[in-house]
């Protein structure tokens, strides 16, 4: 059997993350899994500012990542019988990069992560981090898409899901 002892969650709070959350809950309580909850706030762009309004660049990026890790706290309550199987973690950085770096550093067996799906010129315009991630990653990747927006209002529906292992 295989083991999956620790499952990387990496998120950006959007709804194909949600759907992962929910398919690594899934797993982590059919495996007796650990989840970690990883979200990157990436660095800025050459060209950007250097401030905006009273906060220089590394302070706004300290700023994020203390947001987004009280936003990782709250997708898994202490109270959820989840919850102390649970890391919650922040990096700041380049997405892929900082995924995959701790997806070695913490002995990660799977990583699962929404994926939006934005199509080939959304695609070619902003690039995918999932994508990256799996073509890059040492360990089986389960990308996620959220359900579609027509849908979410009337059916619950099960998110479509695709599960690529590392060659």
């Amino acid at each position: 059997m295989i083991a999956i002892a620790n499952i990387l969650v990496p998120t950006d709070f959007s709804d194909p993350a949600a759907a992962a959350l929910r398919y690594a809950r899934t797993l982590a309580a059919e495996f007796g899994s650990r989840v970690h909850l990883l979200h990157v706030v990436g660095t800025p762009q050459i060209g950007w500012a250097s401030d905006i309004g009273s906060l220089s660049w590394p302070e706004l990026l300290v700023e994020l990542e203390t947001d987004a890790r009280a936003q990782l706290h709250a997708l898994v309550p202490a109270d959820d019988p989840l919850a102390p199987r649970v890391t919650v973690a922040t990096a700041i950085g380049v997405p892929v990069e900082r995924i995959l770096e701790y997806a070695a550093n913490e002995h990660i067996d799977l990583i699962v992560m929404g994926t939006h799906g934005r199509g080939l010129v959304g695609h070619m315009l902003l690039g995918s981090v999932a994508e990256r991630v799996v073509r890059r990653s040492s360990v089986p990747v389960l990308t996620v898409h959220g359900a579609p927006a027509a849908a979410q209002p009337v059916l619950a529906a099960e998110p479509a899901a695709v599960i690529a292992a590392p060659a």
